[in-house]
């Protein structure tokens, strides 16, 4: 029978380790450097022949990390393993999903494609920005959610006349389904985007007049939108502001703009390992859910159950 193991490149070595270490199997030795010219040089110092390997590794900007991680299933495949798993807490360039203009790319489907033909046997990630990214593949692909540990966060804190928010149309689902399971109303934030990165809040639709709100999201970038929906939700009312989000990326101006907010608390995953501390970000880790995604899918069982799909 094929032996687990488990690698992880420089995208997020500390997740990797815990993932292992709730596993009770010792991280593999993966060496990885670069030339002079910034090119990378990947080596598997253990025998990998005939193991089933699961490399962790998320693909966020810098683009480095995702040659980082092809170079690392060449390297396995090359070197005879079973079966190259990828675990990736953070799908980059999923936000490129669609044509919506002329003469652009669908980076989702490009980053697709080159897993697949690297030689990739299986993808195990977490809240794809557009679910329908997984019909991108033609290999194994599990999506699994953050929902479960996020909800029982919230719902430990028992936060009274709770608002669920969603800071645009598209998370509404989202908002739905965590307002479902935390008992509590619905709200939805109305804004036009006049080009990328830039927002404009333009309307509250729902009651959030002195009441706490929950705003919920998956990705939470130059925290434009994120700070925009704080403010249009406090004039018209707001009590305290907490926010869910699973990757936080944090660019630019985010950390700043977050600091300056009236956000009681923000909430977010290690996915992508924070930039840096700040006392409005509280990290939650997602350990286990993929531990036992990992353990499941080596032992061939379902992992169904990790699904907590946003349903209405």
């Amino acid at each position: 029978m094929p032996n687990l193991k488990i690698f992880s490149c420089r995208g997020n070595l500390p997740l990797a380790e815990k993932i292992a270490k709730n596993l009770g199997i010792p991280l593999g030795k993966l060496e990885i450097k670069n030339f002079s010219d910034g090119e990378i040089w990947v080596k598997f110092l253990d025998n990998i022949r005939g193991s089933d390997v699961y490399i962790i590794q998320p693909t966020n900007p810098p683009a480095e990390n995702i040659m980082e991680l092809l170079i690392a299933i060449d390297a396995a495949r090359r070197a005879s393993a079973n079966k190259v798993n990828l675990v990736i807490p953070y799908f980059g360039y999923a936000r490129q999903d669609r044509k919506d203009q002329p003469r652009v790319a669908i980076t989702a489907k490009l980053i697709a494609n080159i897993l697949a033909k690297s030689g990739t046997d299986r993808i195990i990630t977490m809240d794809l920005h557009a679910p329908q990214i997984q019909g991108f593949f033609d290999i194994p692909f599990d999506h699994i959610y953050s929902s479960a540990i996020m909800v029982d966060h919230f719902r430990k804190k028992k936060i009274p006349n709770l608002v669920v928010v969603s800071p645009d149309v598209g998370g509404i689902n989202m908002a739905r389904a965590y307002a479902k399971r935390l008992n509590a109303e619905i709200c939805l934030i109305d804004k036009r985007r006049p080009k990328p990165n830039e927002v404009e809040v333009m309307n509250v639709i729902g009651d959030v007049k002195g009441k706490n709100v929950l705003i919920v999201d998956d990705i939470i970038d130059t925290a434009g939108t994120f700070t925009s929906a704080i403010r249009a939700l406090k004039e018209n009312g707001a009590k305290d502001i907490y926010g869910a989000c699973t990757h936080a990326i944090l660019s630019g101006s985010a950390y700043e703009k977050i600091e300056s907010s009236s956000l009681k608390k923000l909430v977010v995953t290690d996915s992508i390992p924070l930039k840096q501390k700040s006392n409005k970000i509280e990290v939650i880790t997602i350990t286990k859910i993929f531990a036992k995604a990992i353990q499941r899918t080596f032992e061939n069982k379902s992992i169904s159950t990790l699904f907590d799909v946003f349903k209405s």
